[in-house]
């Protein structure tokens, strides 16, 4: 088990107001838990994005800077392809 430490930090009440209606729904065995998983998953994120960068960074350092113009195309063919699992497709898609 990782070693706790006890902090004091202002959180937005709404957050707050979160944290306790997951303990009560019971999807969160208590605030610090909850708030935990949070910082947890917060850092995570942080980390990927870190790396994203550096990976974005080594590619463009061999192949160039990735342009406006192929992100647009890249996000066009992906967008083609997407597949609507719930809901209705965009007007003129037909569901895949």
């Amino acid at each position: 088990m990782a070693v706790k430490r006890r902090l004091s930090a202002s959180v937005d009440a709404e957050l707050v107001a979160a944290g306790h209606a997951a303990v009560a729904a019971g999807t969160a065995e208590n605030l610090s838990a909850w708030v935990n998983e949070a910082l947890r998953r917060q850092s995570e994120h942080d980390s990927r994005l870190t790396e994203l960068g550096a990976f974005l960074a080594e590619y463009e350092a061999g192949h160039g800077q990735i342009t406006d113009i192929e992100i647009a195309e890249a996000t066009r063919w992906a967008r083609e392809r997407a597949v609507v699992v719930r809901g209705e497709p965009p007007a003129g898609r037909v569901a895949g």
